[in-house]
């Protein structure tokens, strides 16, 4: 016995019968697993376990179909949650090895992840299942690092907010690092070479063979002279700051301005040390891998998932 049976998406109605040979089965569920049977949809996919098999046994009275799939092109939503939260997760890794990376550099400001949800604009108003976790943006955890004592008069370091001054190969750079170094032609230097600023903006220059004495406010003086002052520089928000490489950080936003940092004080002979914190980083990251392994585990099942499916139809 054969009745049409014309489902929404086809084009024409499509024979079911109970006496399929197996391979014609294999046809028929390879057809409707690529959506030639079932509609496609711009949202996510959905397995219908119910609908289209109480349809089917109310014509054939005695047939069995444990579940019908409908796949778009798209991925499930068990697997797209999941390679998404492994992304998410991934990236996370990636901010977690740079900061342990540099738990022994001066100054250095950890990078911190913000998530949130995505949703699709096709899906926009659709149930949970169609948000999926991201990493909106990466943001630097500008916290003060604990000071060290090293002895050494050209080493400073900033207890409260602003950043030192440098003259940078393409304008300022702004640094928490104040192991500073005196260059052959006497201009303070990073230690990358760049000049350090004074409070003009000119670079900050000194007699090599006089000892060098730098107050709270910055100010350096030798034998009793004043020879110029630290520009310490802070800003209304650090959101237009961005991360420059090799410590450094460099203004976006061509309207931000610096202003005097409000009760900070620099300390000479101390450097500051990097805010990651390894103890911290180390913990992270072994929650950031159990999270992954699950994540994967995750995807695991769905594949079992859609193959059960794909072998229940193909009984059909």
């Amino acid at each position: 016995m054969r009745r049409k049976l014309q489902i929404e998406g086809q084009t024409e109605p499509c024979a079911f019968s109970r006496s399929w040979s197996p391979l014609a089965r294999q046809k028929i569920a390879h057809r409707a697993i690529s959506g030639k049977f079932l509609s496609r949809t711009g949202g996510f996919p959905n397995l219908l376990f119910g609908e289209i098999r109480s349809f089917l046994r109310k014509l054939y009275t005695g047939l069995r179909l444990a579940l019908a799939v409908h796949l778009p092109s798209c991925m499930d939503p068990m697997t797209a949650i999941a390679a998404s939260g492994l992304r998410a997760r991934m990236e996370s890794l990636d901010l977690l090895a740079n900061n342990i990376a540099n738990a022994s550099t001066g100054g250095y400001k950890a990078d911190r992840e913000f998530y949130n949800l995505y949703v699709a604009p096709e899906a926009a108003g659709n149930d949970s299942l169609s948000t999926m976790p991201v990493i909106e943006r990466p943001w630097v955890d500008h916290a003060q690092g604990v000071l060290h004592s090293t002895g050494n008069p050209l080493d400073v370091a900033l207890s409260g907010q602003g950043f030192f001054a440098v003259n940078g190969p393409s304008g300022p750079l702004y640094t928490r690092n104040g192991n500073f170094r005196l260059a052959a032609d006497g201009r303070l230097t990073s230690s990358d070479g760049y000049p350090v600023r004074d409070s003009r903006g000119a670079p900050l220059t000194l007699q090599a063979t006089r000892p060098v004495e730098i107050s709270n406010d910055g100010t350096v003086t030798q034998d009793g002279v004043v020879t110029g002052q630290l520009e310490i520089a802070d800003f209304t928000s650090t959101a237009g700051l961005s991360k420059q490489g090799s410590n450094y950080f460099r203004v976006n936003d061509p309207a931000m301005r610096t202003t005097a940092p409000s009760g900070t004080s620099v300390e000479q002979g101390h450097l500051e040390g990097s805010n990651s914190g390894t103890a911290e980083s180390s913990v992270r990251l072994v929650n950031v891998m159990r999270q992954f392994e699950m994540l994967q585990k995750a995807v695991s099942l769905a594949t079992e998932m859609n193959k059960k499916a794909i072998e229940e139809v193909a009984k059909v």
